[in-house]
């Protein structure tokens, strides 16, 4: 696996280091002493998958507050997204600054989201699956997240939104 730390400290882009022949590649998508020689979390404790029907859908952005927080490790297997991710640590360098990945089912890349970031994603193409494992259960208690055009952030998306729920159209403007 080929980890590269992005701008935002502690989330990295991974790669699969591929080994490739005439029926194809194989790879490692996850290796717990790779991520832990890096330091990472590697404690996944559950996978989850979305399926978004149409393109410009936009999920999240969300993260889980203490003490449920958690690190993700995010992929997308079917289409392609616009994966960002907001630093949301009050003590780090780059609290309130946000990245974007495209992750596509051809490039096989993933996102590594520590504890404290919020995450979210626009879909580029219809029918587009993502799968992710959480370091956390699922606490609905502690569930919460950002609204994508919060002007405390400035996040800019590469379409129109199409398809947003409630929830994340409605989450209330950032407070530290």
């Amino acid at each position: 696996m080929i980890f590269t730390e992005t701008q935002l400290p502690g989330v990295y882009v991974i790669e699969i280091k591929k080994i490739q022949d005439a029926r194809g590649f194989f790879g490692r998508a996850f290796c717990q002493n790779e991520f832990q020689a890096l330091g990472l979390n590697a404690a996944m404790v559950q996978m989850n998958v979305g399926l978004s029907l149409h393109k410009g859908t936009l999920r999240g952005v969300h993260y889980q507050k203490v003490p449920w927080a958690e690190a993700k490790l995010v992929r997308c297997t079917k289409g392609a997204i616009y994966d960002v991710v907001i630093d949301l640590r009050s003590d780090s360098p780059t609290f309130k600054r946000w990245l974007a990945v495209e992750l596509t089912e051809a490039n096989h890349k993933m996102v590594y989201v520590p504890e404290g970031c919020a995450h979210g994603y626009q879909t580029l193409a219809d029918n587009t699956e993502m799968y992710y494992q959480t370091t956390q259960f699922y606490a609905p208690e502690f569930a919460t997240g950002v609204r994508y055009n919060d002007p405390a952030f400035g996040i800019t998306l590469p379409l129109a939104v199409t398809l947003i729920s409630d929830q994340d159209r409605n989450w209330q403007n950032f407070v530290a």
